[in-house]
């Protein structure tokens, strides 16, 4: 008996964890183990632990690190809060392996107090870039602690070996979200809209906006630029989808409240859709704004375009549905233009995905029930072969 354990703190990565979760659940010979944490325990945000029990899983550990407070130093008492109780409940859990989506401190912090548990841990989406945020350096510290890695895409894989990481352990699996989009029964219009308190009878917009986390004092002149480019398109409705527990996150979400409620007709604001209701109405949507993740990698596989403001996710491969623009007024107004426009929409008609693979959860189950685990701990720097001038050799 193989005892995984799956480490989720948000929203957005326990939907894209879904799948895998289930699968390995129904698997022989595999003890599921689930560590919540953040804001799945907030009812600020949601209380979307209750989303993974209506889905029939009942949480070994449930980790409670969040303050009421987004600031910088809020952030970094509640990672001292998690390394604490992150480090007691996987004493209690032992777990064979700790698998751990992402880049969020939350997730810093528990492939650390992995680390110096001696457990290994199983890292999924590495050796992706978001120069925008405090996240990429969380990502790639995550990396160097993890002893089996999962990336999205075949460039992916090339940047965990460049980073050291021996190519035996980097399985290109593509993405778990993309492939939720096969997977899970999608919603018609009609049975989304009784669910919504918003009419869908008309085309709408998906928006999505979270904190650019490397910038300062940047979240609410941004968010108030969407706001007004959305102004200027006063036939669509719009569902939002609030920011998670990131710095300013808060000043996003009352700004988007308060607009909601001088808009009551055509725009609603919630915490969390959950996994089938948020791809359904991502399918159903003319179109996605933010600079959200799932507008680069899970968006395309609809086949329709997403307009992605600043800087949050610079650095990520982008489909050619992915539309960039300046977190300006004006910038957003003239994107959201062009993805309307039916020249443009016609263009990604034949568009394939990148993060698109067959049986992504299979692959990392396989890897997970049959990679041995007897000395996985101890890893060696893996050096790209590298040649220099005058037939100087590396450890001469």
């Amino acid at each position: 008996m193989r005892r995984i354990c799956i480490f989720t703190s948000t929203r957005a990565e326990y939907g894209l964890l879904r799948g895998l979760i289930q699968s390995l659940a129904a698997t022989e010979n595999i003890q599921l183990q689930l560590l919540v944490s953040g804001s799945h325990l907030s009812s600020e945000f949601g209380l979307t632990i209750e989303e993974i029990r209506n889905d029939g899983f009942n949480p070994d550990e449930n980790i409670e690190i969040l303050l009421s407070s987004d600031t910088p130093q809020a952030i970094c008492k509640s990672m001292g809060l998690a390394l604490m109780g992150y480090g007691e409940a996987l004493n209690r859990l032992r777990p064979d392996i700790l698998i751990i989506l992402g880049d969020r401190y939350e997730a810093f912090c528990a492939a650390a107090s992995a680390q110096i548990c001696r457990i290994p841990v199983g890292h999924i989406h590495g050796g992706e870039a978001t120069e925008g945020l405090i996240d990429e350096a969380f990502r790639h510290s995550i990396t160097k602690m993890a002893h089996l890695h999962f990336p999205s895409y075949e460039g992916y894989r090339r940047r965990i070996i460049q980073m050291g990481e021996s190519p035996e352990r980097v399985f290109n699996v593509g993405s778990l979200g993309v492939e939720n989009i096969r997977k899970i029964s999608i919603l018609s219009r009609e049975d989304l809209g009784k669910t919504i308190d918003l009419s869908l009878d008309g085309p709408f917009f998906l928006v999505t906006f979270h904190p650019v986390t490397l910038e300062t004092t940047t979240s609410g002149e941004q968010i108030q630029a969407l706001l007004n480019a959305l102004n200027k398109f006063s036939g669509f409705n719009v569902i939002f989808t609030k920011a998670n527990a990131d710095t300013d996150g808060r000043i996003v979400n009352q700004m988007i409240d308060k607009y909601c409620d001088i808009h009551k007709e055509s725009c609603f604001a919630v915490s969390s859709l959950g996994t089938q209701r948020y791809l359904s109405v991502m399918k159903l949507a003319e179109l996605v704004i933010g600079n959200s993740s799932s507008g680069v990698i899970e968006a395309p596989s609809f086949k329709i375009p997403t307009i992605n403001i600043g800087d949050r996710q610079k650095g990520r491969l982008r489909p050619l549905s992915v539309i960039d623009c300046l977190p300006k007024e004006k910038a957003i107004e003239s994107a959201i233009t062009l993805a309307l426009s039916e020249k443009f929409r016609l263009s990604l008609k034949n568009m394939k995905n990148p993060y698109e693979k067959v049986g992504t959860a299979q692959a990392i189950k396989d890897v997970l029930r049959t990679f041995p685990m007897d000395g996985i701990l101890k890893k060696t720097f893996y050096d790209l072969p590298i040649t220099l001038t005058g037939n100087v050799e590396i450890g001469d």
